[in-house]
């Protein structure tokens, strides 16, 4: 007589996949708050933009979070809708720092320097590309291809501090500038790439 297989327990990742969006929900609100603070004392689009895409990355947990509560459990219906928020947030972001940069790049406002952008930006970019690698496993295991588009945040987030850091630094080591908004544009072109590969549902696997 064939055995049955066990049927996989979805509850200890779903648990997990919540926990790892708690972790990015907290670090993006510190994140948002510091980066804001710096980018508006220091003129600093890049600073700015970094600040908007972490307030983005903590709607992104919580959109993750939404997802696997109460019914929406397993729901493609749920999935779907979650593609589409977190597109949506892409997008978002990629239009207010593209507007931001090119305004500067027009105005040639020059930025001020910003030690505390450049220890913020040095910190995320080596923490948030753990983060991001622990949520792709887990919506991997899933088969939450919204799960993963939010973790492709979380490792946008870590592009732009990696940006922010060459923006920050040559500005303040070289007086470069112009080095500020063009590393914003170079994100808003990823994160724009991020918002239709979301948007058009693109397998997680």
């Amino acid at each position: 007589m064939a055995t049955l297989a066990p049927r996989f327990d979805r509850h200890p990742l779903e648990r997990r996949a919540r926990t790892l969006a708690w972790i990015g929900i907290g670090w993006g609100v510190v994140e948002f708050a510091v980066a804001i603070a710096a980018g508006i004392a220091a003129g600093s689009i890049a600073l700015i933009g970094f600040g908007a895409d972490s307030f983005v990355e903590a709607v992104s947990g919580f959109v993750v979070i939404w997802l696997f509560t109460g019914l929406r459990r397993g729901s493609h219906t749920a999935e779907r809708r979650a593609e589409i928020l977190i597109a949506a947030l892409f997008f978002l972001l990629a239009a207010y720092v593209a507007v931001e940069a090119a305004v500067t790049l027009v105005s040639r406002d020059h930025p001020a320097v910003s030690w505390v952008g450049i220890a913020l930006a040095a910190v995320t970019a080596v923490a948030m590309p753990v983060l991001a690698t622990a949520k792709r496993r887990v919506g991997a295991a899933l088969s939450s291809t919204a799960t993963v588009k939010e973790a492709g945040q979380t490792q946008l987030c870590a592009y732009l501090s990696i940006a922010l850091l060459i923006g920050l630094g040559a500005n303040a080591l070289l007086g470069w500038w112009w080095a500020d908004p063009l590393a914003a544009l170079a994100i808003a072109g990823v994160a724009a790439q991020e918002g239709r590969s979301s948007l058009r549902g693109d397998d997680c696997c």
